[in-house]
């Protein structure tokens, strides 16, 4: 059997041979996509869920202003669709452009520049709508304290407002289950404690990729979302080609679990049991740029190996490791074990992602067919194979040629759910 896998912008090949046993996973294709994806948001916005519409809200708490928390670049969100039918309801329900302010979710990641937003929003919302950059350090304010005793420390603006809209796109995440609804708050507009807060909780090993119920880094960010006062949500789930499944508008959690249940339906994928090796792709650029982003591909395999198994990742990095803290962490360590410690006793965000893969390391071990450099790779602990195809041949020597292999050939957007 042949396959060919996406590595960077071009393609990798391998021959597996017929007498193993073969599964090959897919996200689920969905037949029910609808041509008029105005027509979809605006239909959600029209029949929200478990919550009045936008008019009847903004005449109840007699808001004058609205703040509207939007992702950024790091998440393509299709906003040139989604925002003209929210702005049209907000000014039906007499808000006026001036009393409206988009508010990027950056979490710790960099501002947007004046090109970002008009890449990302187009120049008509860019000249008539008031951008406004979250900063993790500054303008915050507290909203005191969470049940775990975590202060909820946001953005002022969005504390401030008399009307609180999130927006976004549901898909899976490696540790709070799903993206989307919450997550808008935290990490989107938090202060940078409570965002390494969050994210240190992400060794509960029920915070992985595609569960929401009972995962504590989820239920966190909904509470945090709550106490924020978050009037209503609007939420996409896309295609590969930004074209929206799913919109569902309304609740906070109510809206966004309606997200997600489309979203397990295209994307997790049942499994009678796990499998000796799992071939992984990222899908190619740009999911597989750096090791920091292929990363996300590692946790899809981890649902699916078993314990003591191999994960075979494709993935080019043409840009290296792709992160400083991610890189400082890996190069400062002799050991996994170092990893794991200085997560738990001095954690920095971006150190994260270094103990996620040693948290897989301690079930299966990992060959790596990229560009980087062989010293990278084994910084990483993990083992360098520069040929696809010899990269198998070791992973079936160690595990016999009836061994049972799983292609995942864009990995990212497969949660594999083991049948009980």
């Amino acid at each position: 059997m042949k396959v060919n896998l996406a590595y960077g912008k071009s393609q990798k090949f391998i021959e597996i041979a017929d007498d193993c046993r073969i599964t090959e996973v897919f996200a689920n294709k969905i037949n029910r996509l609808q041509t008029d994806q105005t027509g979809l948001v605006n239909d959600s916005l029209q029949h929200p869920i478990n919550t009045e519409n936008l008019t009847a809200i903004i005449r109840k708490k007699n808001a004058k202003n609205v703040v509207i928390v939007v992702n950024d670049m790091t998440r393509p969100t299709p906003y040139k669709t989604i925002l003209p039918p929210l702005f049209e309801q907000l000014k039906k329900a007499g808000i006026s452009k001036e009393d409206i302010t988009l508010l990027v979710a950056l979490g710790i990641h960099r501002p947007h520049t004046k090109e970002d937003n008009l890449s990302i929003f187009g120049e008509e919302i860019c000249n008539q709508y008031r951008i406004e950059n979250h900063n993790c350090d500054e303008n915050l304010v507290s909203l005191g304290k969470l049940t775990n005793g975590a202060e909820l420390i946001i953005n002022r603006t969005a504390a401030e407002a008399d009307l609180l809209i999130t927006t976004g796109m549901v898909g899976l995440h490696y540790f709070a289950g799903y993206s989307g609804g919450r997550k808008s708050v935290m990490p989107g507009i938090a202060a940078r404690s409570l965002i390494e807060a969050n994210h240190k909780m992400m060794n509960d090993e029920r915070a992985h990729l595609g569960n929401y119920e009972n995962n504590p880094v989820s239920d966190f960010m909904i509470e945090a979302a709550r106490k924020a006062g978050v009037d209503f949500i609007l939420n996409v789930v896309t295609t590969g080609h930004q074209e929206i499944a799913y919109c569902a508008a309304g609740d906070l959690y109510d809206a966004w679990v309606d997200a997600v249940k489309f979203c397990e339906e295209m994307n997790v994928v049942p499994l009678d049991e796990k499998v000796d090796i799992v071939i992984a792709s990222c899908g190619g650029y740009p999911k597989d740029i750096n090791m920091y982003q292929a990363q996300k591909a590692i946790d899809s395999a981890a649902l699916a190996v078993k314990d003591g198994g191999t994960i075979i990742l494709v993935a080019e990095c043409s840009e290296g490791l792709g992160e400083a803290t991610f890189e400082k962490w890996i190069y400062e360590a002799s050991t996994q074990e170092d990893i794991i410690n200085r997560f738990h006793n001095a954690f920095e965000l971006g150190g994260h992602k270094a103990f996620a893969i040693c948290r897989t390391l301690r079930k299966a071990e990992i060959l790596l067919v990229s560009e980087l450099q062989e010293k990278d790779v084994r910084a990483m602990f993990l083992k360098p194979v520069e040929n696809l195809q010899d990269a198998l041949n070791q992973a079936i020597k160690k595990h016999g040629s009836n061994a049972s292999i799983m292609i995942m050939s864009e990995a990212p957007k497969i949660a594999v759910k083991i049948q009980k």
